[in-house]
């Protein structure tokens, strides 16, 4: 309850959750708010919201956004020099990659340079199959990660208990720190990679309270 009245999403649906846990998480955000309302420090909300008002009605169409991330995903896109920042990207990317074609059978493929390449049919097949096993709430976290990192592999793998969130952030922000390591970074793309940090931060609870 909300001023004496049943608390609702802002597209007027009422704010029924899974568990008793999620519950508890968004009744604490709300009563952490004052006179004024502020949506960046109710990431449980959010979700929730964004789950029964955007995911729930058309689950099939948010999936198969997701998995065509397969069709270009970020850790397919090896550095095409082959020195160090290769080898970086290997040891970190690789096994989430070798994670997702072992629990999933969806074995996407690492390219040399960033020309998109051509994944075969029964991997990104797999990829939908485990997509659409996802239930709305589940769905809109995972949506979350993945449209946030350009990464279908690391959403699934942040959901699926392979990444925590700071390792998820690592494996997406590798380009960037190592650009940012060698001629300093700018003020937008730390603010960036801090707001990446937060995000998955939020999806790693929210698919933990489910």
């Amino acid at each position: 309850m909300l001023d004496e009245r049943s608390v609702r999403t802002p597209a007027g649906k009422p704010l029924v959750l899974p568990n008793q846990a999620l519950a508890a998480a968004i009744a604490a955000e709300w009563a952490a708010q004052d006179d004024t309302v502020r949506p960046r420090t109710m990431a449980m909300m959010t979700l929730a919201a964004t789950a029964l008002d955007r995911v729930a009605p058309r689950a099939s169409a948010v999936a198969a956004e997701i998995a065509r991330y397969g069709e270009t995903d970020l850790l397919c896109y090896r550095d095409a020099a082959g020195g160090a920042l290769t080898r970086h990207q290997n040891a970190a990317w690789q096994p989430v990659l070798d994670w997702l074609a072992e629990a999933h059978g969806a074995r996407l493929k690492p390219v040399a340079g960033v020309m998109p390449a051509t994944q075969d049919k029964a991997a990104l097949d797999a990829l939908r199959r485990a997509v659409d096993a996802h239930e709305p709430f589940r769905l809109a976290a995972l949506h979350t990660a993945v449209t946030a990192t350009g990464s279908a592999a690391l959403g699934m793998a942040l959901i699926g208990g392979r990444l925590t969130a700071c390792q998820a952030w690592r494996c997406a922000r590798l380009d960037d720190e190592w650009q940012a390591e060698r001629w300093g970074e700018e003020e937008d793309a730390r603010q960036r990679g801090a707001a990446l940090r937060e995000e998955l931060a939020a999806v790693e609870r929210f698919a933990a309270l489910l």
